[in-house]
């Protein structure tokens, strides 16, 4: 997928968030575009590692950085939290030229959006872990959790089994809307 497809992706998701009551911090992004991308399979083609708040894709961050550069987003600060990432004055000058990747995964978009929008940070990073160690190997709930433990330490172990009960319930889900190869 090509840069200004992958950024109408993120404006468009940007702005589903938004809607579905999230303030739309960076680490919000970040593990959106990750459930996106690892769980229902949408095809933007980010780098994740695990990070210190979880999956972090640095290739995500270069694009949210030269999406500011063109003026497609902009941060505005959102005291006491961090910067909220909004529609700029190019925004929607970008749409109308690259519809068609965001209106391919409507579906998708809004799902995560729906389903995520309201978490707070430490929610999102629980259930972004989640979805990472569940790709390491096919384990148990028990064990998946346990993963998350040792990869987070500062995560509780009932914190980890809540997050590994929630990726499932939204794999399960998710159903019919996870592509396929």
């Amino acid at each position: 997928m090509k840069e200004l497809q992958k950024a109408s992706i993120v404006l468009t998701l940007g702005k589903r968030l938004r809607f579905h009551g999230s303030w739309t911090g960076e680490t919000h992004v970040q593990k959106s575009i990750y459930v996106l991308q690892e769980l229902l399979r949408v095809p933007t083609d980010f780098e994740f590692i695990l990070y210190k708040h979880g999956p972090f894709s640095f290739d995500l961050r270069e694009l949210l950085s030269s999406m500011e550069a063109d003026n497609f987003i902009r941060w505005r600060p959102q005291y006491p939290y961090g910067p909220s990432m909004e529609p700029a004055e190019s925004a929607d000058q970008l749409l109308r030229q690259f519809p068609a990747k965001p209106r391919e995964y409507t579906d998708q978009i809004e799902f995560v959006a729906r389903k995520l929008g309201s978490h707070r940070v430490a929610e999102l990073e629980r259930l972004a872990t989640a979805l990472y160690v569940s790709h390491e190997r096919s384990r148990t709930a028990r064990e998946r959790a346990a993963r998350i433990c040792e990869l987070k330490p500062h995560i509780s172990v009932a914190e980890a089994q809540r997050a590994i009960a929630e990726l499932d319930d939204l794999t399960h889900e998710a159903g019919q809307l996870i592509l396929t190869d």
